[in-house]
């Protein structure tokens, strides 16, 4: 089981480094081999780790859920770095042979509840700060790849993740107690803009004091520290928001994120199994408090 499954990783490895390509076993490499052709940049070795979580066996079949973190190393013009990205895979094996292996997608997030617009809100002070995009980007490093214990975790954290990101940077939660007001986690309970995909981009639009930020144009305008949500099926619902934590050599964001945990992974997420030709993105820059 384990030596089928470390062949199965070692194929995908090879599809995608450029000087060890040969047929195409697997879509989503496929795709980012495309991407990174696409950024004139090229993937020139991979590393992966794989970790068995759980077996489930029955009559004649075995289901394997399990976890594999890759590690490409990129070269880009002179530029190098490392994305890393944690896949959640399930294998199945027939009578001990592999006859299926595929990607676990997360369940799309809905809306719990509609956020309440700034007239609604109750009158609070106005917060002064500087956001710190360090810090930000520091926290960003430290847990893309664990979950810090002092918030609750998701099993769609990524927006979650993202506002822990951005309070880090100095940004102040504000509504308490009520979830359907301000951008806040307290107590074991939290706003709904501090945790749904398609919550958080809304608040963002409209907030007026405390955590805020503009929208821009273009993903190149975004500085560390901003903020990309993504709608994957183009139907004006978020499904996924990520961090800018660094840039390319053609000066395009870098991001990280959780739910599908990555780090450093181009913003576009062209090579994400969730990708769709629909996809619409939101490019936030975070402003400084008033």
């Amino acid at each position: 089981m384990r030596t089928q499954l470390l062949e199965l990783i070692e194929k995908r490895m090879q599809q995608c480094v450029a000087d060890a390509r040969g047929s195409v076993l697997d879509e989503k490499m496929e795709r980012k081999t495309r991407l990174f052709d696409k950024r004139k940049a090229e993937i020139v070795n991979v590393k992966a780790r794989g970790n068995i979580l759980t077996i489930e066996k029955q009559e004649e079949t075995e289901e394997v859920d399990y976890l594999v973190h890759f590690q490409y190393f990129i070269k880009q013009k002179d530029h190098f770095y490392v994305e890393e990205e944690i896949e959640n895979r399930k294998g199945i094996f027939y009578k001990g042979i592999l006859i299926e292996d595929k990607e676990i997608i997360a369940p799309i997030q809905a809306d719990e509840a509609k956020l309440l617009t700034n007239e609604q809100e109750e009158r609070e002070g106005i917060w002064r700060y500087t956001y710190d995009r360090l810090k930000a980007v520091q926290y960003a490093e430290k847990w893309w790849n664990s979950y810090n214990p002092a918030y609750h975790k998701f099993e769609v954290d990524c927006t979650n993740y993202i506002s822990q990101c951005v309070h880090a940077g100095g940004a102040p939660m504000r509504g308490y107690p009520n979830r359907g007001s301000g951008w806040w986690m307290q107590n074991n309970s939290w706003s709904y803009s501090w945790s749904v995909a398609n919550a958080f981009p809304r608040f963002l639009e409209s907030s007026q004091q405390g955590l805020r930020a503009k929208v821009v144009s273009d993903a190149s305008e975004l500085k560390l520290g901003d903020v990309i949500c993504y709608d994957f099926e183009g139907d004006g619902k978020y499904n996924h928001t990520t961090i800018v934590t660094g840039k390319d050599s053609n000066g395009e964001p870098l991001v990280n994120a959780h739910t599908y945990n990555s780090r450093m992974r181009y913003w576009g997420y062209e090579d994400s199994t969730a990708y769709t030709p629909n996809i619409k993105y939101r490019f936030f820059s975070i402003v400084d408090g008033q």
